[in-house]
């Protein structure tokens, strides 16, 4: 299916489009650290209930049950270790970097260093019917300053597990404060209009950004101009040409997540795919690393296509905003398959 994908992206490339050459940003991508909404109804006596997703307790033990999940999956490389308590974005790029990591080191991890998530504080935003989601701000001890994990939690149904489908690793000073309601988080629907982009419209704003960079809802940093600007440097390499397809990813456990904030906007969390094809001279062959060619479908001659899976937190202010309403403030990306041709 992974190579079926690959071509189908590999078909649509079209040949007037935009085809900026770029390098990737390969740092996030082997990190081992690496939606949804839809509208489930739940019916009490005629009328809709607005439930919260689980207790604090609840909670705590899926939190507790994901860490312990990851990091015996992480000791031993094993994907299937923690199957179970990942999807989503995160999942793709957690058990595709477990597979790669598998086959180079069949014997587990020598460097196994547990990961250690305290300081935990939960948003329950409430809703109706499934699937039911809640956020595990945290502390761990695999950062660096006082940065946050947040771990998008989802369960789709009362038998089945809570999942983590979303990371975003942020400085504290950008978690924002999350309105109430009676004691719990808001969540924003897909199809929103108060806020200056609708959190269903973001994967295909962003994915339009990235091809033709035209100003709007996006602010300047490290995920738009900044990564649109490395991108089109690697088009003056000489000898290799690197081309990008992105597309939108948002069905599933791969929809976006919405959560109001005290300002009237939102905390975001959507996911994208593209595909990276590199192609060298005559005579010459792509590099890739060992993760890469372990994931590796097909013979390298002089390209190839890496699969990759990007998620993103955004901050999105109130409706009203034309220009710099959606600030990226964390993105987190991993590759999932690669084709050599």
């Amino acid at each position: 299916m992974r190579r079926l994908r690959l071509r189908r992206a590999l078909e649509r490339w079209s040949p007037s489009g935009d085809h900026r050459p770029a390098r990737f940003l390969a740092a996030t991508a082997a990190a081992t650290v690496l939606s949804l909404t839809a509208s489930g109804c739940v019916t009490v006596h005629g009328e809709l209930a607005l439930l919260p997703p689980a207790t604090k307790t609840e909670a705590t033990q899926a939190l507790a049950d994901f860490t312990t999940a990851y990091n015996k999956a992480d000791k031993a490389y094993d994907p299937a270790l923690d199957a179970g308590r990942v999807t989503g974005p995160l999942g793709a790029i957690n058990q595709a970097g477990l597979r790669a990591r598998s086959i180079n080191t069949p014997g587990g991890n020598p460097d196994h260093k547990p990961l250690v998530l305290t300081d935990a504080r939960f948003v329950l935003p409430r809703k109706a019917g499934w699937p039911r989601w809640f956020v595990a701000d945290t502390a761990s001890n695999r950062s660096a300053g006082d940065e946050r994990w947040l771990l998008v939690f989802v369960r789709n149904g009362p038998e089945q597990l809570w999942e983590a489908a979303y990371l975003a690793i942020l400085p504290r000073g950008d978690v924002p404060a999350f309105a109430e309601e009676e004691g719990y988080a808001v969540p924003v629907a897909a199809d929103s209009d108060a806020l200056a982009v609708a959190p269903g419209e973001l994967g295909e704003k962003y994915v339009a950004y990235l091809k033709d960079g035209q100003p709007g809802p996006f602010a300047p940093g490290l995920h738009t101009t900044e990564w649109r600007a490395q991108r089109q440097k690697a088009a003056k390499r000489p000898g290799i040409a690197t081309q990008y397809i992105d597309q939108v990813t948002d069905r599933g456990d791969f929809a976006p997540l919405a959560l109001r904030t005290r300002d009237g906007g939102a905390l975001v969390f959507f996911a994208t795919r593209y595909f990276e094809r590199q192609t060298t001279a005559k005579g010459y062959r792509p590099k890739v690393g060992a993760d890469t060619k372990a994931l590796l479908t097909g013979e390298i001659k002089n390209t190839v296509t890496r699969e990759w899976v990007s998620s993103q937190a955004v901050l999105v202010k109130p409706a009203g905003t034309a220009r710099d309403g959606v600030t990226i403030a964390g993105r987190l990306q991993g590759v999932v398959g690669a084709e050599g041709s």
